[in-house]
């Protein structure tokens, strides 16, 4: 029997990378007695890290759910990347639930990823808890961690709890609600203790601060606070849930996840203090309100696809209304194409259990739909719903694709295609003018996690490339030509003559028919044309197809028996390679703007290496605590850009980049770009 919505709770563990999340959700699955043993991220024995990517690579690439109970509740932890690399996975999980719960690490305290997670947060307004984790590493200092948290984050910020013992001789904390103290032995297991004497002055201090914050976020108890009355402990409670509850109030609690420290408290806040998807209400999707009904019609949200080679797509759903129903019938809303309801899947520990229904508010799986993928509806009715678009970050880091067997370009395709529905900010396409496939992702880890996934998950072995820049050629000045194609055989010749003249124009391509007198009879005249545009894809200065060519075709001759369309084609282009010869031709570079959000401390340093990339800067302003920097650079001088950007700004910056124009390439580089391009032997194909 499925829980009722108020009895939910629905968790996203984020954060920057490193921070142990994992490790986390693995205490916190311990805790709950959902697993009997602890895994370790290292020995890549954890439950959420399943993958053998993940395992090898020790880092979280993809979402993982895991259910469980604790106090009657159902917790449903949604364990996300922190590399951000995988953002899309972290971005899709807060977007489910109400309340995410911050790792951050107790060295190294508030880090990139967790600044930018917080401001999607916000956005999203979802209820936020922090745990500061690996309190037992050298140089780990709660107190450092809080104040770098309230800068970040602000006066909100509240501890909940404090330590008892600092770095390795950390054994366990007090509770400021309850002013109790719990010391914890090696296997997780807490017993009540007194608060030791030395920290008592501490302990009230803090707990001080939490009173102001929770007095602070209630009218009726700021006054009785401010008058010295005695607030009941129960009043304590409740204010501290309503306040977190409305992201008002963020409370600070700690531990050590992989020993485990403080997971059992942990639990305890994420059912008392975080909201149910009752409590946080309806989501408003214009015409249409969701309200966590189970009596109401079905509407469910697909917020991930796992592409699986044997199971097919498994698919990970949020139910906002009503009750979905294994062996029911839906509609995906996208496709506007009717789903059977299979089997239905929760994630308990380890295991994979099949479920009868979910009802409104809960977190679940299902396998082997035809049509949908993350980003989906299954609802009961052909509604035009649509959720908020969360903005992706764009890929960057782009690379030539080729299958190392032949004939494996389908097996390679229809695979990417399926790494694509489960991660959004892969980009797959086609380069129209150089042939090749590209894929591009966020950073060169992504796209070599592609890779792996290809082979191990399809059994397609790929080589990666970096993709060619798209070189294009124009002429500078006119020229005229003449091409004539004759071929006297035994039987039927070949006959086709014409002469035409060549002159630049911008960006388009022109073909002007000046023909008098039928000295070329009309019908041949569209041949010529396919003669002159198929020598352009391949031009003079180092066979890269022409752009801005005005042709005018302005003479030339036929035979009444040997003239052909495919002579008169083979003479337009003998003219027109001929007229690119003395026309002057240059070689083209596209030209990108690229737009880059830097810390204000780097901006100079970015700045001066975009001038080193033959960069033309076009101004700055400030952004969401950041500073946008654009500027105009050539494509070929930022296929290496993310790595070097990450290094100048401490892994702070994210750039985008469009493309804006071709201009002519400097002569002093354009002569090793066509030395280049011949010393590859091959003709660059349109």
């Amino acid at each position: 029997m499925h829980k009722a919505a108020d009895r939910i709770r629905n968790v996203a563990l984020v954060g920057h990378r490193g921070t142990g999340k994992t490790s986390l959700h693995e205490a916190l699955l311990f805790a709950a007695g959902n697993v009997n043993r602890l895994g370790s991220v290292v020995d890549g024995t954890t439950v959420s890290d399943s993958e053998e990517d993940e395992k090898q690579r020790q880092m979280s690439i993809s979402a993982a759910l895991a259910s469980f109970e604790w106090m009657d509740r159902k917790v449903n932890l949604i364990d996300t990347p922190g590399e951000p690399s995988f953002v899309a996975d972290a971005l899709g999980s807060l977007r489910v639930c109400e309340s995410a719960v911050f790792v951050v690490n107790a060295v190294m305290g508030v880090e990139v990823s967790t600044t930018r997670l917080w401001q999607r947060a916000n956005e999203l307004d979802i209820a936020r808890l922090i745990f500061v984790n690996m309190l037992d590493r050298e140089r780990a200092d709660f107190f450092r961690t809080l104040e770098s948290l309230k800068q970040a984050f602000g006066n909100h910020v509240v501890a909940t709890e404090i330590p008892i013992g600092s770095e390795h001789e950390v054994r366990g904390l007090i509770d400021l609600v309850d002013m109790k103290a719990y010391e914890y032995d090696g296997g997780g297991a807490a017993s009540e203790m007194p608060i030791p004497d030395e920290l008592e002055p501490q302990a009230q201090e803090y707990r001080e601060k939490l009173m102001d914050e929770v007095a602070e976020n209630s009218d009726a108890l700021m006054e009785r606070y401010l008058e010295g009355e005695e607030i009941s402990h129960d009043e304590i409670v409740e204010a501290l849930k309503e306040g977190t509850n409305h992201g008002q109030i963020f409370p600070v609690t700690c531990g050590v996840a992989t020993r485990p420290l403080g997971a059992d408290r942990l639990l305890d806040a994420i059912v008392d203090d975080l909201p149910s998807p009752v409590k946080h209400g309806a989501l408003d999707l214009g015409e249409v309100t969701l309200e966590a009904d189970e009596g109401k019609d079905v509407y469910a949200y697909v917020f991930k696809t796992r592409a699986d080679p044997f199971a097919g797509r498994i698919n990970l759903f949020r139910v906002y209304q009503g009750t979905l129903k294994q062996d029911s019938q839906l509609l995906n809303t996208r496709a506007h194409a009717k789903e059977r309801i299979g089997q239905l899947l929760t994630f308990e520990g380890r295991d994979t259990k099949h479920v009868q229904d979910f009802g409104a508010g809960d977190i679940g799986g299902v396998a082997k739909l035809k049509e949908t993928k993350a980003g989906d509806w299954l609802a009961a009715r052909d509604e035009p719903i649509v959720m908020p678009q969360i903005k992706l970050p764009a890929p960057v880091m782009a690379f030539s694709i080729e299958p190392k067997t032949k004939g494996d370009e389908d097996k390679v395709f229809t695979a990417l295609r399926r790494l694509q529905e489960e991660d959004p900010t892969i980009d797959l396409h086609r380069d129209d003018q150089t042939g090749e496939q590209i894929v591009a992702g966020l950073s060169q880890v992504h796209v070599e996690v592609v890779v792996d996934r290809l082979k191990s998950r399809f059994g397609a072995e790929v080589t990666l490339k970096p993709p060619r820049v798209p070189y294009q050629e124009t002429i500078r000045k006119p020229a005229k030509a003449h091409g004539r194609h004759k071929k006297q055989t035994g039987g039927r010749g070949q006959f086709g003559d014409c002469h035409i003249e060549i002159e630049p124009h911008g960006e388009d391509f022109e073909f002007v028919n000046a023909i008098k007198g039928g000295v070329i009879p009309t019908s041949f005249i569209p041949a010529v044309q396919k003669g002159v545009v198929e020598a352009m894809q391949q031009g003079a200065v180092a066979g890269y197809p022409v752009k801005g060519v005005r042709v005018r075709l302005f003479d030339g001759q036929y035979h009444t028996v040997d003239s052909s369309e495919m002579a008169f084609k083979i003479a337009g282009s003998l003219a027109m390679k001929q007229a690119l010869e003395q026309a002057g031709a240059v070689l083209l570079e596209p030209i990108m703007l690229v737009s880059i959000s830097v810390p204000e401390a780097s901006v100079g340093d970015v700045i001066g290496d975009l001038n080193s990339r033959r960069g033309r800067p076009l101004g700055m302003e400030p952004a969401g605590g950041m500073t946008e920097v654009k500027a105009e650079v050539p494509m070929a001088e930022m296929l290496s850009y993310a790595p070097d950007l990450r290094s100048l700004t401490g892994g702070q910056g994210e750039y985008t980049m469009e493309f804006v124009r071709y201009e002519e390439v400097p002569a002093h580089l354009a002569q090793k770009v066509v030395d280049e391009a011949r010393s590859e032997g091959e003709p660059v194909k349109a």
